[in-house]
């Protein structure tokens, strides 16, 4: 029996977090033994922002050498570059005229950024039908996302159930698979909020690519409270969210960790913090150097991937090209 299709992409928009880490990579191993795993390099997706051109391709070379090195296997799963398949932004014009202005409008981060901005760019508005465009090519069974992306999961349901009424069964109807640990990282600085890379603030978030230094001066300095005791609950947000990193890296329970801290204060844990996190993290800090300086290596894996997801995404395009009056070429 053929394996399921879970599909994830990531935004070569600069570096990647410690939350990028636990909610995304560090489950690509155990994900590509289960299922067929398609990762993308959402490079157009990037674009929908004001982007630095050689900052791109270095993000862009930078993120497939992150995947790699966090285990992903390029003989198990298709690894590739999202504007070397132009099928996805052929799929994404078809499905741009079954998709309601409306619709489009009512998407949080739309509404987020068209307040921030003076002149709001079609980009903007139409990503998430891109977005529809990379699951559904691929008859996806599973997004790995967080909550913070169900608007967006939703939204490609609509539309492939849309299509499939209109023109009888085309698209798999995806799920989304949230993560169970680590799903949501907070803010160093600001716990009420997730931890993003385009944070003002670069001691609210750790970047897998910090140095060890960096890392460390990061927690010691990271939000905590006034209480003073260790405990785990929603009263001590800075603290619930350090010791759900120390669990992500350690893989002991937020129970175990409050027992063994009970009587420390908060100095000592964060030392004992930083040290699991640049433990964790240096695996895949030096595999990702190694990789990063072999540019045969990577051209070869991206190339081949994308050389796969055309396949794919072409049995895709085909069908839907036929379902909607088009000649075939």
């Amino acid at each position: 029996m053929d394996k399921k299709i879970v599909y994830s992409a990531i935004q070569p928009s600069g570096s990647l977090t410690i939350g990028n880490y636990i909610g995304a990579l560090s489950n690509f191993g155990n994900l590509q033994e289960e299922y067929d795993c398609i990762y993308c390099i959402a490079d157009m997706h990037a674009i929908t922002m004001p982007q630095e051109p050689k900052d791109l391709r270095k993000n862009t070379l930078d993120v497939i050498s992150l995947y790699l090195a966090a285990g992903l296997d390029p003989e198990k799963s298709i690894l590739y570059i999202q504007s070397h398949v132009p099928q996805h932004t052929e799929l994404g014009w078809v499905l741009n005229t079954i998709s309601s202005l409306g619709q489009l409008q009512r998407m949080t981060q739309f509404k987020d950024k068209s307040q921030k901005s003076k002149e709001i760019l079609a980009g903007i508005l139409n990503y998430p039908v891109l977005m529809a465009a990379d699951i559904l090519l691929y008859q996806t069974s599973y997004v790995p996302v967080g909550e913070d992306q169900r608007q967006h999961i939703e939204l490609t349901r609509d539309l492939a159930q849309k299509f499939n009424s209109r023109y009888s069964d085309t698209f798999t109807i995806p799920e989304m698979m949230t993560p169970k640990v680590g799903a949501r990282i907070m803010s160093l600085q600001n716990p009420e909020s997730k931890m993003s890379k385009s944070d003002s603030d670069v001691n609210s978030y750790i970047l897998i690519l910090d140095s060890e230094d960096d890392t460390r001066r990061k927690i010691k300095r990271a939000v905590t409270d006034s209480v003073g005791e260790i405990k785990y609950n929603d009263e001590q947000p800075g603290l619930k969210n350090l010791i759900n990193i120390y669990s992500s890296f350690s893989g002991k329970s937020t129970d175990e960790i409050v027992e063994y801290y009970k009587n420390s204060n908060y100095g000592i844990f964060k030392e004992d913090l930083a040290e699991v996190v640049v433990e964790g993290l240096r695996p895949i800090r030096t595999k990702f150097k190694e990789i990063r300086e072999d540019k045969e290596y990577l051209e070869k894996i991206y190339r081949d991937g994308a050389e796969k997801a055309s396949y794919l995404a072409n049995k895709t395009l085909r069908k839907v090209y036929k379902k909607v009056g088009f000649i075939g070429r």
